[in-house]
């Protein structure tokens, strides 16, 4: 189901991202982000959720973590994508709060960060309206689809997202 997905939502995904699209790679994704390691809130380094429509269970979208640091920085990297046909219907802002709940209360984190390259607006209105700050751009930040790319730096502090569940209880 997740290779067909991901199959599908090629066009969507363009070189924005790098879904696994083989059997191979998709059990290396598994391993690394959702294996015994990434279920140990205190150690992991690597948590991968798959959001998923309540009343068919379709897959929505997928949101990682990674480089999961403990101790003192508590902080993550957050990448994520959207997967066809269910992109461009708002599930993914749905997902990226759930993300968010994942980050702050069960990993304990205080920061999370998002980079994004920056043709990417839909990427960019999404973390936007989920209240992330652009903190900066980082010149050929990433290499993607073969070539290094910039990406502009967007982030999420516990204390931030705190005080957005504060207000938005109060509406």
């Amino acid at each position: 189901m997740f290779l067909e997905a991901v199959a599908a939502s090629r066009r969507l995904h363009g070189r924005w991202v790098q879904a696994p699209t083989t059997t191979a790679r998709f059990t290396a994704y598994v391993k690394r982000f959702g294996g015994a390691k990434s279920r140990k809130v205190k150690t992991a380094t690597h948590v991968g959720l798959l959001a998923c429509r309540r009343e068919d269970d379709s897959l929505v979208g997928v949101f990682n973590f990674s480089d999961i640091v403990h101790g003192g920085f508590q902080c993550a990297y957050l990448g994520y994508y959207a997967l066809a046909p269910n992109a461009r219907q708002g599930y993914m802002s749905e997902g990226l709060g759930l993300a968010f709940e994942v980050a702050f209360r069960t990993l304990r984190l205080h920061r999370v960060e998002v980079n994004i390259q920056p043709a990417n607006t839909r990427s960019a209105a999404l973390v936007r309206r989920a209240g992330l700050t652009r903190e900066g751009f980082s010149r050929r930040y990433m290499k993607l689809a073969g070539r290094w790319r910039d990406h502009e730096r967007w982030a999420l502090l516990a204390e931030d997202w705190k005080a957005q569940r504060r207000r938005a209880r109060r509406r």
